[in-house]
């Protein structure tokens, strides 16, 4: 080919136009993934029912809600939560806590092992919310940093994913758009061999030079807001507040005084707006110490901290309090929610301090903390009694970051892990297809109440979940406009004259660089086709240019934003974006070069 390919149809190149603007929508933060996908597809639908396209029916782009590879995403999402809400891993970090115990160097090694081998079958975000506490928890009781493993730890866990069919959401969308486009269906475990030999050359890195690449660092969430204490003002009958109402009282300290309950001799008084306050009345407070004596001066009162007044000498005590860190993880009451909309407060009796997203803060001035649409990865920073922060780890409900290495089990934990086993068995042996097997799945793990329904309902990733569906209709928009004949055809003209493994390797390092810019999923079908195309073109095997797409996709190091656990991890590690491009990008061309030669030697 030595001409530049001529230009496609109108409709084509409306595509590819909204295909570049899709793809730099995907990568802006400040627009919610789903929103953005939701969108896509109400303008590819309204574009081909105003300007038709030969037969082309515009409802048949709705079919990505119905299909195999979303049901399977959406099946396994949901099973994986399961293992997470009873326990089923629990013995797996039991015996990890144990080994970190004993021999630290091997054990790091044991953990990457086990996280890799476990994300082959389950979502890795369950993975990972099993191994941060237990990895957290051994720093802190050696007194070393955890930033020098958590990050190892998530990389792992994606390296993993790309074992199997069902390691991935990308995966599975890779496997059924190319059957989908006349391939023949790849097995569960058909492209194990070259993810396993390319998984030990990054584990051997991950375990080896990724720890010394990285700085050693406490986490910084204890610092950035003071403690809350209660305390008692007592007012005299020469205080400010004397004969005013309470809502007067609260102006008078500028309206940031916080009323808990009020007494009055041996009676409790409801702190309404209107309730006039007297003389002896003691208002119980929940505040900064340096707001507590502001509020004691501004209302001429005195301040107690249980029977005694605060002065110098007997400053006030937290007495039960804790500080603890709490992660919000996928599936979680609070995943795509604010913590008044969670009763958050109410559910646990926890004083929530700070919110924090990759590290930053995210509780702006202008708005109230319990307003905040909180993600999974977010980190609180939380104020309570020992046995609240001890009832919210045991609730499975979140991440409670902190030197605890117990982890919560049930009853229901074996037959849970059971039900993961059968799907697996099914698929693999290919009774049932993976989307049959692992609904069928969810069904007994719900009739077995292994999981709620409404947790079920929240393990299903909103992201994942539209992004999917937009990305398999944008896919179909182009191909059935010539869109993807026409790319296909640019990147033979670019690759003109070079050796397949030349080709292989050039689309496989396209997808790693889109991967970590945008959704992995939008990439991998946008690829998928091209990569067919490009086998056909050259009278190739199609299976090592759909690998070389899929692995790729998979490739989520660069960038924390590339992939959600790698927020999480980040959140937790406190790292930094360049700290991810600094580990990240050597284990992506590490794993480029690897597969480029076990892909060219295994199947050109």
């Amino acid at each position: 080919m030595t001409e530049f390919p001529e230009l496609p149809n109108l409709h084509a190149l409306v595509m590819l136009v909204t295909t570049i603007v899709a793809l730099y929508m995907f990568s802006k933060d400040k627009w919610m993934l789903e929103i953005t996908s939701l969108g896509l597809l109400v303008a590819l639908v309204v574009f081909f029912s105003v300007f038709p396209f030969a037969d082309f029916e515009a409802t048949t782009l709705f079919y990505g809600f119905a299909h195999e590879a979303l049901i399977a995403v959406c099946a396994l999402m949901v099973l994986g939560q399961g293992l997470v809400r009873t326990g089923a891993l629990e013995p797996v970090g039991r015996i990890l806590g144990r080994l970190w115990g004993q021999a630290p160097f091997l054990s790091l090694l044991a953990t990457l092992l086990v996280g890799a081998v476990l994300s082959a079958f389950v979502n890795n975000t369950p993975i990972v919310v099993l191994l941060l506490p237990i990895l957290i928890s051994v720093c802190l009781r050696n007194n070393t940093s955890p930033s020098r493993i958590l990050m190892p730890m998530g990389f792992a866990t994606l390296v993993g994913g790309m074992a199997t069919t069902i390691g991935t959401s990308t995966n599975l969308l890779v496997v059924s758009v190319a059957e989908d486009l006349g391939m023949q269906k790849f097995g569960l475990f058909d492209f194990a061999l070259p993810a396993s030999i390319a998984g030990a050359v990054a584990i051997i890195y991950l375990w080896l030079i990724a720890p010394r690449l990285l700085p050693g660092r406490v986490s910084k969430l204890s610092d950035p807001s003071p403690r809350l204490f209660d305390a008692r003002l007592l007012l005299t009958d020469e205080s400010l507040a004397s004969g005013k109402t309470l809502a007067e009282t609260i102006a008078l300290t500028g309206g940031d005084m916080q009323v808990v309950r009020i007494r009055r001799g041996d009676t409790v008084v409801m702190p309404l707006p209107d309730v006039q306050l007297r003389g002896g009345d003691r208002l119980r407070v929940r505040d900064t110490p340096q707001n507590l004596k502001s509020f004691e001066e501004s209302l001429r009162a005195v301040l107690y901290s249980g029977d005694t007044a605060v002065d110098e000498e007997h400053p006030l005590s937290a007495g039960n309090q804790t500080l603890a860190e709490i992660a919000v993880v996928q599936g979680s009451s609070l995943d795509r929610a604010n913590l008044s909309y969670a009763r958050f407060i109410d559910r646990y009796q926890l004083a929530v301090l700070a919110l924090h997203r990759a590290g930053k803060d995210i509780w702006r001035a202008k708005e109230e903390i319990h307003e905040v649409i909180l993600q999974p990865g977010d980190v609180l920073l939380v104020q309570g009694a020992r046995d609240q922060i001890r009832r919210i780890k045991s609730s499975t409900e979140f991440l409670v970051l902190d030197s605890n290495v117990e982890l919560p089990s049930s009853e229901k934990s074996s037959l849970a892990l059971a039900i993961l086993a059968a799907v697996v068995v099914l698929a693999a042996t290919g009774v049932m297809p993976i989307a049959i097997a692992a609904t069928a799945g969810c069904a007994v793990m719900l009739g077995t109440r292994c999981l709620g329904l409404g947790a079920a309902i929240r393990a299903i990733s909103p992201s994942v979940y539209f992004v999917v569906a937009a990305s398999l209709a944008l896919g179909l928009a182009l191909q059935i406009t010539g869109a993807t004949e026409y790319l296909t055809q640019v990147f033979l003209y670019f690759t003109a004259g070079a050796s397949p493994t030349v080709v292989l390797s050039a689309l496989m390092l396209l997808l790693a660089v889109l991967t970590n810019i945008v959704s992995n999923n939008a990439a991998a079908v946008i690829g998928t086709p091209i990569a067919i195309g490009i086998a056909e073109a050259l009278q190739l095997p199609a299976e090592p240019f759909v690998l070389a797409v899929l692995f790729g996709a998979n490739m989520s190091y660069a960038t924390p934003m590339a992939y959600k656990t790698n927020l999480l991890v980040m959140s937790a590690g406190n790292y930094t974006f360049n700290e991810f491009v600094k580990v990240g990008v050597p284990l992506t061309v590490l794993m480029w070069l690897t597969l480029t030669w076990v892909l060219t030697s295994l199947y050109l």
